[in-house]
């Protein structure tokens, strides 16, 4: 799920891609607040392409796992609520059915590094069945590699943060 190509009529998409780019480039507290504070606009009844895509990144920008799954709930609860048409409207090129297979990893991630091993699993199951929405380019790849690597530490019982996986960088 990306918010590199929001519409320029969405001020909402808009400031959200600004607010992961700030985190990206090192100002992870700055980016957290700036979502926080559209989090509060948005509401829990607002526009779920926004809370979904807000909330999957706000996320990220959590270490500690209980409260990124907090955040990877309300993504995953605003995607049922999200249409395809919607979608379009903010790229065309997108479809809802894509964005299952990060949010369940995401999930399946939270899960593990909480040592809940079997609600891992079922994400992580969900998470693979999703994946054939994934596009088949260098985003996709990424994905199906992160979602194989979460399938190897719930195998393991290892509950360390992978290297890999999006989060806070400072």
């Amino acid at each position: 799920m990306t918010t590199a190509t929001a519409h320029p009529t969405d001020p909402t998409m808009n400031a959200i891609g600004q607010a992961v780019a700030e985190a990206r480039e090192g100002d992870v507290a700055a980016a957290r607040r700036t979502l926080l504070n559209l989090w509060s606009g948005i509401g829990v009844t607002g526009d779920p392409l926004h809370r979904c895509t807000l909330a999957h990144h706000l996320a990220d920008r959590y270490e500690d796992p209980a409260q990124a799954l907090a955040w990877d709930i309300r993504a995953m609860d605003a995607a049922g609520a999200v249409t395809d048409q919607r979608v379009q409207q903010h790229h065309a090129a997108l479809h809802i059915a894509g964005f299952f297979p990060s949010l369940h990893l995401n999930l399946a991630d939270d899960y593990r590094r909480l040592g809940s091993f079997e609600a891992a699993a079922e994400h992580l199951n969900a998470a693979e069945e999703s994946a054939p929405a994934l596009p088949r380019d260098g985003y996709g790849a990424l994905l199906r590699t992160a979602i194989h690597q979460v399938a190897e530490a719930v195998a393991r019982r290892d509950t360390a943060k992978r290297a890999t996986a999006p989060g806070p960088t400072v």
